[in-house]
């Protein structure tokens, strides 16, 4: 298992070079540092071989779609558009932060409310 440090400039690039190895994409992971920063890890792999790119970003930066090289990269980038705010730009399908989202439901703003709710019996 590799990990590398990667930028935003140049994650589109390693990413074409790697899927043209035969590495396919598995996932991103988002982790919240503070209320300004995000650290993002994208997951590849290739017969068992796993790699991760890893990098922090400022939360309102926008960062490049990976789903115009592995269309499948589009719904994580919308769930972490839904919880996280990150946008992303070159979307192949784009939710505009409504991926989870019924005609029903309140919440109009992403990301999502940080605070949960406890029900407490009387």
């Amino acid at each position: 298992m590799e990990t590398l440090d990667i930028t935003k400039d140049t994650l589109r690039e390693e990413v074409e070079k790697i899927k043209s190895r035969g590495y396919r994409f598995v996932t991103i992971t988002c982790l919240e540092l503070d209320e300004n920063t995000l650290e993002m890890i994208y997951h590849f792999d290739r017969e068992l071989e796993i790699i991760h790119y890893r990098m922090q970003v400022a939360k309102d930066e926008t960062m490049p779609s990976l789903s115009p090289v592995f269309f499948a990269a589009f719904l994580v980038e919308n769930e972490i558009y839904d919880q996280f705010g990150m946008k992303f730009d070159g979307l192949v399908l784009d939710f505009g932060g409504t991926l989870y989202l019924d005609e029903d439901d309140d919440i109009t703003a992403t990301p999502f409310c940080k605070f949960g709710v406890k029900q407490v019996k009387s």
